[in-house]
């Protein structure tokens, strides 16, 4: 029996207690079900009795007792006790536990996918790196985090559309143009210019494509260098992103919003609506209404619009899209966007939750014990094409995604390109391997699954746990969309890899010697399969191929 399963039951449980009279509650939506920390409480446990003990007039204890009397009356379910304050742990039939390895290969790419988040039609916005030189670490953990967790809403029903917000208005622009200009003039980068080796190849570009730029006058010639050289840098930013295997539904551009007039709608709109007022010469947002830590400035004093002004019109161009979930992948020093965006979207009448603002922490990179800080082309940072060329494009997915946004992480160059038990990502690619050469030769002994499936003789503990790990996968996919935290899936397939590891140290699938081939050994395939499906249905939603050989 599935996780789900149990829920069900459980539900039902509380509704035939209602119809009995024995008590009035509101039936759950959905009831949790998870593994018990200790095995030896039983398969899987719940807290329902907790959740609704007080609604029905009694105490959770008394709630369990009356919930345990019906569901060990279940098929598939062996027994229920009731612990601690009330917790129901329940122990699974063992033939029942084992229709799951069949129910798995059956579901095949649709096992684990869901309708939790069918509601949500989301903008995720996520890199978004001004296109003024490569990705540096920072952008490349976001591509990696924001694509799987794109896959990870899509699993669970929401529509996604992945959204590039393409930096080409303000004074990071004229910079890039004017250190472009430099580097063709041969002359050193401006002060407040951009440094390093891809400067010099862009603006090497640019004159082969208009070989008289620099002949039209500084003005003119940086003009050029502006329009055609932030086209070649992030047609750049394009392909180091598709061969990281994230690709974008939209590229909004930034300055589409002031050119079309959007921004100074966005402006006057909120000006009618008293949630800006005018003071020092200048137009402020009364952001301390709606939960920021001061009001912002919209307009300067000198009559320009200040940087959130974009943000006011960007975000009321996502809703006139009918997005209703509006999420910002934004690096460690941003925090203060988080109230602002949500101040944005409460001052014209939105409620502030269709904005939800996740923060990335530092990524650094370690080598021989020594943190690795330049690169060789952008100088300054270490970028996306230099992790890559170091680790490949799986290991560095996995290594940035196996982490929660909220901490800092070091990456172990030394660790990511060693083909061992060491290497996470090697650990659970290595699994999925092992499960396809498993199919391999049971195929060449003459084993295949067909009608022989007997679930009663996967019997043995690890089989109890692998199968339970199994089962918990749909729950962590729905989890790890609920809580917008993709690791949950690293952290699941690797718990998984172990379970197998484990199991297939002990059971054989493949008869030895002259043994017959038995109902055993194809049962035994059917959940090497499973974990099969599984792996490759978990790293699919990070993003990482699940090599059949290694």
């Amino acid at each position: 029996m599935t996780p789900e399963e149990l829920g069900a039951a459980i539900r039902t449980a509380v509704s035939d207690a209602n119809s009995a009279g024995d008590i009035a509650v509101a039936v759950p939506r959905a009831v949790t079900v998870e593994r018990p920390r200790n095995r030896d409480h039983g398969d899987w446990a719940s807290n329902i009795a907790m959740q609704l003990g007080k609604k029905a007039s009694m105490t959770p204890r008394e709630l369990a007792d009356l919930l345990r009397a019906r569901l060990v009356a279940v098929d598939g379910i062996e027994s229920v006790d009731v612990a601690g304050p009330g917790f129901l742990n329940i122990t699974v039939a063992t033939a029942a536990a084992g229709t799951l390895a069949r129910s798995i290969v059956e579901a095949g790419e649709t096992f684990g996918t869901g309708t939790s988040q069918s509601d949500k039609i989301v903008n995720l916005e996520f890199v978004s790196a001004n296109p003024t030189g490569p990705i540096h670490l920072g952008g490349t953990r976001w591509a990696a985090v924001g694509d799987s967790l794109a896959r990870i809403l899509q699993a669970c029903g929401a529509s996604v559309t992945r959204e590039y917000y393409f930096n080409d208005h303000g004074a990071q622009i004229d910079r890039f143009a004017r250190s472009l200009l430099a580097a063709a003039k041969g002359q050193p980068a401006p002060e407040d210019g951009y440094g390093g080796a891809y400067i010099g190849e862009i603006a090497d570009a640019v004159l082969a494509e208009c070989p008289d730029a620099l002949a039209r006058g500084d003005e003119a010639a940086q003009e050029t260098f502006r329009a055609i050289g932030v086209d070649k840098m992030f047609a750049e930013i394009k392909t180091s992103l598709h061969d990281f295997g994230v690709d974008f539904d939209v590229y909004f551009h930034e300055n589409t919003l002031h050119e079309s007039g959007a921004v100074a709608r966005a402006i006057e709109e909120l000006k009618r609506s008293s949630t800006m007022y005018f003071a020092d010469g200048a137009w402020w947002l009364r952001s301390t209404e709606f939960g920021d830590d001061k009001d912002r400035v919209v307009i300067k004093s000198d009559g320009t619009p200040a940087y959130i002004a974009g943000d006011l019109a960007y975000l009321r161009d996502k809703r006139e899209r009918d997005f209703n979930l509006c999420l910002y992948m934004l690096g460690a020093d941003h925090h203060g966007y988080i109230a602002r965006l949500k101040a944005a979207a409460a001052a014209f009448g939105d409620d502030p939750n269709v904005v939800e603002v996740l923060i990335g922490q530092m990524v650094n990179l370690v080598k021989d014990g020594t943190p690795v800080r330049m690169s060789k082309r952008a100088g300054t940072v270490v970028t996306l094409e230099d992790l890559v060329d170091v680790v490949g494009v799986d290991a560095a997915r996995y290594a940035l995604t196996r982490s929660s946004v909220d901490s800092s992480i070091d990456i172990d160059l030394d660790q990511l390109v060693q083909r061992n038990n060491d290497n996470p990502v090697f650990y659970v690619q290595y699994a999925h391997a092992r499960t396809a050469g498993v199919a391999r030769n049971a195929a060449t002994a003459g084993v295949v699954r067909d009608d022989g499936f007997d679930p009663a003789v996967l019997d043995h503990e690890t089989e109890s746990v692998l199968l339970g790990t199994l089962g918990d996968f749909p729950r962590v996919v729905a989890q790890a969309a609920q809580l917008r935290e993709p690791h949950r899936i690293a952290r699941y397939v690797e718990s998984l890899a172990a379970a197998f590891h484990k199991w297939y140290s002990v059971r054989r699938v493949i008869p030895v010697g002259n043994e017959a081939v038995t109902d055993v050994h194809r049962t035994r395939l059917w959940l090497s399969d499973a974990v099969r499906r599984v792996l490759a249905n978990g790293l699919t939603l990070l993003g990482v191929s699940a090599p059949d050989r290694m």
